[in-house]
């Protein structure tokens, strides 16, 4: 059943949406062995404007760097690839959620019961994670790219929606 009130929130809404992204990886040190970012690339030039894309290591001190530079590049959505697992060196989502001023818990959720159905019980494996950080929504998802076209498929039609309510 489709929402009165979303609908009135969508028309209200623009795709005027700036986006970065972030990839947090030790072992693809260039461009071209970046697959889960070229996925989310493709996808947001489609739609959006991609305003800035880095690869880094997995290492906190780098991604605050690169969120911060973001944001004050007045970037409306990050996205992150990489490093929501559960090996020593993923640091993703420490990191993000100690920076949130909300947590957008339904994301996290639902992208796992959506890897459930395509994987089974491995999607318990990610602790994909988003939220809102000075106004800027950041969604943290894994560096697989089954697990990027996954969680696209759950957020990009709705970014201007969040934007929209963000921004307020």
């Amino acid at each position: 059943m489709k929402s009165k009130t979303t609908h009135e929130h969508k028309k209200q809404s623009s795709n005027d949406i700036t986006c970065g992204i972030i990839t947090l990886s030790d072992s693809r040190k260039s461009e071209k062995l970046d697959l889960s970012g070229k996925i989310i690339s493709d996808e947001i030039k489609s739609r959006y404007t991609l305003k800035s894309k880095s690869l880094i290591p997995d290492e906190k001190e780098d991604l605050i760097g690169e969120i911060e530079k973001m944001i004050s590049d007045e970037i409306d959505v990050i996205i992150t690839t990489g490093g929501t697992g559960l090996d020593s060196r993923d640091i993703t989502v420490e990191t993000v959620e100690l920076l949130f001023n909300k947590k957008i818990e339904g994301f996290g959720e639902l992208f796992r019961a959506k890897s459930f159905e395509e994987i089974g019980s491995a999607a318990l494996l990610s602790r994909a994670t988003a939220g809102i950080y000075k106004k800027t929504i950041i969604f943290s998802m894994p560096g697989s790219p089954n697990a990027v076209k996954t969680a696209l498929n759950l957020i990009v039609d709705e970014l201007p929606h969040f934007v929209h309510h963000v921004k307020k």
